[in-house]
């Protein structure tokens, strides 16, 4: 029998354009993992809200002459002890006769110190520690991660009451700050070695390998700018606890001297007595202390969202 043929329908050249299918948009825009955040941050309240609030916060720290004329300490008079708000004074008077509204101004510049310095320690500890841990496993993996479960072990409110107990004579911003953030980097590290696990096995990884790149090299140059974003939102919810952790040191009476340094949580202890009394003068700190420490925790939760793609892909 002949052979049965088909007939094939070809469909016209001018109506299916080849070039059309497989052209490239130029004109769309260029994405990645921080470009997708900052699309998706700008978008969301929360992230202007807190952001306003930190950059209101630190510029009251770093200027606070230009808010309040009135010295925290000297021209306190005990006529003035509880005293309500005034022209001037617009919080009132502590139980010493201090101005409320200087004290908090100036008590701003100390809290974000601490917080700075124990940052910056338990980041560039943090980073450090899980880099190394993660990227090179075996015996560095088993040293490094073996000291962080020590410090990790260890409630470092506790270990920083012990260490203020000890250099009580030595109070300050900076030895207040090593207090807190010597004991405070496991949780950093923990989290970048996790990440550094999940990316030292990417293609790219191994492609920077085959060109014969250093391991040092593949981690600084690939691994790490890859695995940073998390560290980021660490960084950021820590500033907050690391504020909070100065003020109940403060308040436990083993923080920064009353005398010397505007504290609000040395303020908070100085005023619970009053409180039935004369709440403003826990209050008002109280306010000053609970915003800076939840405008980092809301920046934090925004930053945490932004840097999931799959938490933007839920929303």
């Amino acid at each position: 029998m002949p052979a049965r043929s088909a007939d094939h329908y070809v469909a016209p050249v001018d109506e299916t354009p080849i070039a059309s299918v497989d052209a490239v948009d130029l004109d769309e825009k260029p994405s990645n993992l921080w470009i997708d955040a900052w699309r998706d941050l700008r978008r969301r309240p929360m992230f202007w809200i807190s952001g306003a609030l930190i950059a209101f916060i630190v510029f009251v720290a770093l200027f606070p002459g230009l808010f309040t004329s009135t010295p925290p300490n000297s021209g306190c008079l005990l006529a003035n002890s509880n005293a309500g708000p005034t022209a001037g004074h617009p919080f009132g008077f502590t139980k010493q006769g201090c101005d409320i509204y200087s004290r908090v101004i100036h008590g701003a510049s100390t809290s974000l110190s601490v917080g700075v310095i124990v940052i910056l320690l338990t980041t560039i500890t943090g980073i450090i520690f899980g880099a190394l841990s993660g990227f090179f496993g075996g015996f560095v993996d088993t040293v490094l991660m073996r000291a962080g479960d020590i410090f990790f072990s260890i409630p470092y409110i506790l270990a920083a009451v012990v260490i203020m107990s000890v250099f009580s004579e030595n109070r300050n911003i900076l030895v207040i700050a090593l207090a807190i953030g010597v004991f405070a980097w496991p949780t950093t590290a923990r989290v970048l070695r996790s990440e550094v696990l999940r990316v030292k096995n990417a293609d790219f990884v191994m492609a920077a390998t085959s060109t014969g790149l250093s391991r040092f090299g593949i981690l600084f140059k690939h691994v790490l700018p890859n695995s940073i974003a998390p560290v980021i939102v660490v960084t950021t919810l820590s500033l907050g606890a690391a504020i909070t952790a100065e003020a109940t040191l403060s308040f436990l009476g083993v923080g920064l001297p009353t005398i010397e340094f505007m504290s609000w949580g040395n303020d908070i202890s100085q005023a619970q007595r009053d409180l039935r009394t004369d709440p403003q003068t826990l209050i008002i700190p109280s306010i000053a202390l609970t915003t800076t420490v939840l405008s980092f925790i809301l920046l934090g939760e925004a930053l945490r969202d932004a840097l999931d793609p799959k938490a933007r892909a839920l929303r």
